[in-house]
């Protein structure tokens, strides 16, 4: 394995690039989380692929931002480091809605797309408290309060199911990175993906857990439908963190096995 330091506006990300050969992947992980997310899938996928995962901007390892910024352009830049013209892109999450965007955006540069329990921008979410009351956490840097939210939204299965311990250590680290993220720095593309889902031609797996926030399955149902010919993949025993809940699912997924 490789670690790099992947040059971007202002800083750097961190990133991490399998040994093995194959057809490029770039994994994307989601907002309260890091590359960790991935450990549990990167070592086999790492036998197929040439495998790329990376930490965001301001969190895990990577620089915090000092300037507005997209993370679309910062996948562009990982790409470009690593000389990779065409990628399948695994997104999860936020990332699920990153690389939704940059599809569209750079559609010569997406060779596939796995959208693992994606958000996707222009989806309306339903109001309810306990989102309202994560977006104030946010707004108010109370960290604890978010993980707090976070492990009983997005990790529902508790300790039930596998990877918990290394679920709430992410999630705890990240959640006091987070803010210096949203304050002002993420630059939204003016196009919604939601309406622009005809137009994606890489062959596209749609894919969440039987036991995520029920909008979840809402918006991957809805992305199965638009993206012309995507396939949808429901996996048991699994809640928002899939990789490290179900991983050998995943990775036959991830695989086309």
């Amino acid at each position: 394995m490789a670690i790099e330091h992947v040059p971007v506006p202002g800083g750097h990300l961190w990133a991490e690039k399998s040994d093995g050969g194959g057809a490029p992947m770039v994994l994307l992980h989601g907002s309260l989380q890091d590359s960790r997310l991935w450990d549990g899938v990167f070592p086999e996928l790492g036998r197929h692929h040439t495998v790329v995962r990376y930490d965001a901007r301001g969190l895990g390892r990577s620089t915090p931002p000092t300037a507005p910024f997209s993370y679309e352009d910062d996948l562009l830049a990982v790409l470009d480091h690593f000389g990779i013209e065409r990628a399948a892109l695994v997104g999860l999450s936020m990332g699920g809605e990153v690389a939704l965007d940059f599809t569209l955006e750079h559609p010569e540069r997406v060779r596939s797309l796995t959208l693992v329990a994606a958000s996707a921008s222009g989806h309306d979410w339903p109001q309810s408290a306990e989102l309202d009351d994560y977006l104030a956490a946010n707004r108010g840097d109370d960290a604890d309060r978010m993980v707090e939210i976070e492990l009983a939204l997005w990790a529902s299965l508790g300790d039930r199911a596998p990877g918990f311990p290394a679920i709430t250590t992410m999630v705890t680290e990240n959640a006091k990175l987070r803010a210096t993220v949203e304050k002002g720095h993420v630059l939204v593309l003016p196009d919604a993906a939601v309406d622009h889902l005809a137009r994606i031609t890489a062959p596209t797996t749609v894919v969440f857990g039987d036991h995520d926030h029920p909008e979840i399955g809402v918006i991957a149902r809805r992305l199965a439908d638009g993206i012309p010919g995507a396939r949808l993949e429901v996996v048991a025993g699994a809640d928002h963190y899939l990789p490290l809940r179900t991983p050998e699912r995943l990775t036959q997924i991830l695989l086309g096995r």
